[in-house]
Protein backbone atom coordinates (compact mmCIF):
# COMPACT_ATOMS: atom_id res chain seq x y z
CA UNK A 1 0.00 0.00 0.00
CA UNK A 2 2.44 2.56 0.59
CA UNK A 3 4.04 1.68 -2.94
CA UNK A 4 1.19 2.30 -4.13
CA UNK A 5 0.89 5.77 -2.42
CA UNK A 6 4.45 6.09 -3.37
CA UNK A 7 4.17 5.27 -6.73
CA UNK A 8 0.65 7.70 -7.18
CA UNK A 9 2.01 10.50 -5.76
CA UNK A 10 5.40 10.31 -7.88
CA UNK A 11 3.76 10.41 -11.09
CA UNK A 12 1.48 13.70 -9.84
CA UNK A 13 4.85 15.44 -9.03
CA UNK A 14 5.89 14.42 -12.58
CA UNK A 15 2.81 15.55 -14.09
CA UNK A 16 3.10 18.85 -12.28
CA UNK A 17 6.60 19.09 -13.08
CA UNK A 18 5.70 18.72 -16.89
CA UNK A 19 2.68 21.00 -16.84
CA UNK A 20 4.40 23.96 -14.92
CA UNK A 21 7.67 24.02 -17.44
CA UNK A 22 5.23 23.99 -20.39
CA UNK A 23 5.80 27.49 -21.93
CA UNK A 24 5.63 27.60 -25.06
CA UNK A 25 9.00 28.64 -27.33
CA UNK A 26 9.06 31.71 -29.65
CA UNK A 27 11.85 31.18 -32.05
CA UNK A 28 10.60 34.28 -34.14
CA UNK A 29 12.39 36.35 -31.50
CA UNK A 30 15.08 37.04 -33.80
CA UNK A 31 12.80 39.52 -36.04
CA UNK A 32 12.64 41.83 -32.87
CA UNK A 33 15.61 42.10 -32.77
CA UNK A 34 17.45 45.39 -33.78
CA UNK A 35 21.51 45.35 -33.88
CA UNK A 36 22.84 48.86 -34.80
CA UNK A 37 26.46 48.69 -34.18
CA UNK A 38 28.98 51.62 -34.31
CA UNK A 39 31.84 52.02 -36.25
CA UNK A 40 35.01 53.56 -36.03
CA UNK A 41 37.68 54.28 -38.61
CA UNK A 42 40.49 56.65 -39.24
CA UNK A 43 40.09 57.88 -42.78
CA UNK A 44 43.39 60.02 -43.55
CA UNK A 45 46.24 61.33 -42.23
CA UNK A 46 48.23 64.71 -43.69
CA UNK A 47 51.55 66.19 -42.21
CA UNK A 48 53.98 68.46 -43.85
CA UNK A 49 56.56 70.26 -42.31
CA UNK A 50 57.16 74.35 -43.22
CA UNK A 51 60.37 73.45 -44.86
CA UNK A 52 58.50 71.02 -47.33
CA UNK A 53 55.82 74.40 -47.73
CA UNK A 54 58.99 77.09 -47.87
CA UNK A 55 60.09 75.18 -50.83
CA UNK A 56 56.57 75.27 -53.02
CA UNK A 57 56.08 78.07 -54.54
CA UNK A 58 53.27 80.65 -52.70
CA UNK A 59 49.65 78.73 -53.46
CA UNK A 60 49.08 75.02 -53.90
CA UNK A 61 51.85 73.46 -51.59
CA UNK A 62 50.20 70.01 -51.51
CA UNK A 63 47.28 68.27 -53.73
CA UNK A 64 46.37 64.39 -53.22
CA UNK A 65 44.01 61.91 -54.23
CA UNK A 66 42.89 58.94 -51.63
CA UNK A 67 41.17 56.09 -52.97
CA UNK A 68 37.59 55.99 -50.70
CA UNK A 69 35.09 53.56 -51.35
CA UNK A 70 33.81 52.40 -48.15
CA UNK A 71 30.59 52.96 -48.86
CA UNK A 72 30.41 51.53 -52.46
CA UNK A 73 30.08 48.03 -50.79
CA UNK A 74 26.21 47.25 -50.91
CA UNK A 75 26.17 46.15 -47.51
CA UNK A 76 27.36 49.43 -46.02
CA UNK A 77 26.12 51.99 -48.80
CA UNK A 78 22.30 50.34 -47.97
CA UNK A 79 22.72 49.79 -44.43
CA UNK A 80 24.10 52.87 -43.14
CA UNK A 81 21.43 54.62 -40.61
CA UNK A 82 23.68 57.89 -40.00
CA UNK A 83 27.52 59.15 -38.95
CA UNK A 84 30.29 61.90 -38.76
CA UNK A 85 33.39 62.82 -39.75
CA UNK A 86 35.84 64.64 -37.33
CA UNK A 87 38.45 66.43 -38.55
CA UNK A 88 41.35 67.82 -36.35
CA UNK A 89 44.11 69.97 -37.16
CA UNK A 90 47.41 72.28 -35.92
CA UNK A 91 49.40 74.54 -37.70
CA UNK A 92 52.56 75.80 -35.74
CA UNK A 93 54.53 77.12 -39.31
CA UNK A 94 54.77 80.79 -39.67
CA UNK A 95 52.16 80.65 -42.33
CA UNK A 96 48.27 81.23 -42.94
CA UNK A 97 47.04 77.99 -44.46
CA UNK A 98 43.78 77.09 -46.18
CA UNK A 99 43.67 73.45 -46.09
CA UNK A 100 40.42 71.86 -48.41
CA UNK A 101 38.98 68.46 -48.33
CA UNK A 102 36.67 67.56 -51.52
CA UNK A 103 34.63 63.88 -51.94
CA UNK A 104 34.47 63.38 -55.51
CA UNK A 105 32.57 60.90 -57.21
CA UNK A 106 33.65 58.32 -59.98
CA UNK A 107 33.05 61.29 -62.77
CA UNK A 108 35.72 63.56 -60.88
CA UNK A 109 32.87 65.91 -59.94
CA UNK A 110 32.77 67.56 -56.12
CA UNK A 111 30.12 66.13 -54.26
CA UNK A 112 30.59 68.32 -50.80
CA UNK A 113 33.49 70.27 -49.55
CA UNK A 114 35.40 70.98 -46.31
CA UNK A 115 37.43 74.27 -45.97
CA UNK A 116 39.55 75.51 -43.05
CA UNK A 117 41.39 78.25 -42.83
CA UNK A 118 44.58 78.15 -39.81
CA UNK A 119 46.22 80.92 -38.15
CA UNK A 120 49.98 80.97 -37.95
CA UNK A 121 51.66 79.11 -35.36
CA UNK A 122 47.61 77.70 -34.04
CA UNK A 123 48.97 75.19 -30.91
CA UNK A 124 45.83 74.07 -30.20
CA UNK A 125 44.38 71.76 -32.22
CA UNK A 126 40.89 72.47 -34.20
CA UNK A 127 38.04 70.55 -34.72
CA UNK A 128 35.25 70.09 -36.68
CA UNK A 129 32.41 67.27 -36.82
CA UNK A 130 30.55 66.88 -39.42
CA UNK A 131 27.27 65.00 -39.48
CA UNK A 132 25.75 62.86 -41.92
CA UNK A 133 22.38 61.63 -41.99
CA UNK A 134 18.96 62.47 -39.84
CA UNK A 135 19.94 66.54 -39.12
CA UNK A 136 23.20 66.74 -41.04
CA UNK A 137 24.21 66.47 -44.17
CA UNK A 138 22.83 63.62 -46.77
CA UNK A 139 24.00 60.08 -46.35
CA UNK A 140 24.09 60.04 -50.55
CA UNK A 141 27.32 62.32 -50.55
CA UNK A 142 29.25 59.35 -48.71
CA UNK A 143 27.61 56.59 -50.61
CA UNK A 144 28.70 57.86 -53.90
CA UNK A 145 32.17 59.41 -53.02
CA UNK A 146 35.04 57.24 -54.52
CA UNK A 147 37.85 60.10 -54.09
CA UNK A 148 38.88 62.66 -51.44
CA UNK A 149 41.25 65.02 -52.52
CA UNK A 150 43.15 67.47 -49.87
CA UNK A 151 44.25 70.39 -50.81
CA UNK A 152 46.84 72.65 -49.34
CA UNK A 153 47.30 76.63 -49.93
CA UNK A 154 50.07 78.53 -48.47
CA UNK A 155 47.97 81.87 -48.23
CA UNK A 156 51.27 83.93 -47.02
CA UNK A 157 55.18 83.80 -48.35
CA UNK A 158 57.86 80.86 -48.89
CA UNK A 159 60.60 82.50 -46.57
CA UNK A 160 59.65 82.83 -42.88
CA UNK A 161 60.18 80.30 -40.35
CA UNK A 162 58.31 79.45 -36.98
CA UNK A 163 59.93 79.75 -33.49
CA UNK A 164 58.47 76.56 -32.59
CA UNK A 165 59.98 73.53 -32.76
CA UNK A 166 59.40 71.33 -35.98
CA UNK A 167 56.89 73.33 -37.34
CA UNK A 168 54.17 71.60 -39.01
CA UNK A 169 50.57 71.23 -40.63
CA UNK A 170 48.65 68.40 -39.60
CA UNK A 171 45.19 67.09 -40.70
CA UNK A 172 43.60 64.10 -39.06
CA UNK A 173 40.37 62.35 -40.07
CA UNK A 174 38.25 59.76 -37.79
CA UNK A 175 34.54 58.61 -38.65
CA UNK A 176 31.91 56.92 -36.82
CA UNK A 177 28.65 55.40 -38.97
CA UNK A 178 26.02 53.66 -37.25
CA UNK A 179 24.78 50.46 -39.42
CA UNK A 180 21.38 48.79 -38.90
CA UNK A 181 22.31 44.75 -39.39
CA UNK A 182 18.86 43.10 -38.92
Amino acid sequence: MKKRIFHQISVLIALCMLLSCGDEQNFDQIDDLSVEPVVATSIFYFESDENTINAAPVGIFYVQNFTFEAFNEPFVGDNILDGSITYQLENTTSKRLNMVVEFLDANGMVLDSEMFILMPEQVLPLEREVNYGVGGKSLDILRNTTDIRVTGNNLDDNTSTSSLQEPKVILRTSAEFRLKLQ
